[in-house]
């Protein structure tokens, strides 16, 4: 589920450049474990080519006190699809 969540918020990042894409690597790091009430994952575009596009994403695991903790990230290369 961490990395559904990871490569979602990648994908999503990139569409938002590229319009549709696909993904030709994912790799995700697990940092602690994902304890809390909800959970945030936020992407990011890092790079977009004609060929590549580097995304980015934080999994953030928020308590019921509102306090935020980072529990994982996920790099993702994509590949804008064409048509």
């Amino acid at each position: 589920m961490i990395a559904a969540l990871l490569d979602t918020a990648c994908g999503f990042a990139a569409a938002t450049v590229a319009g549709k894409v696909t993904a030709y690597h994912f790799s995700m790091n697990c940092l602690k474990p994902p304890t809390g009430r909800l959970f945030i994952a936020n992407g990011t575009t890092v790079r977009a080519g004609r060929k590549q596009i580097f995304a980015r994403a934080e999994l953030l695991a928020e308590d019921e006190r509102g306090e935020r903790v980072l529990v994982a990230t996920g790099e993702t290369v994509l590949v804008p699809l064409e048509g």
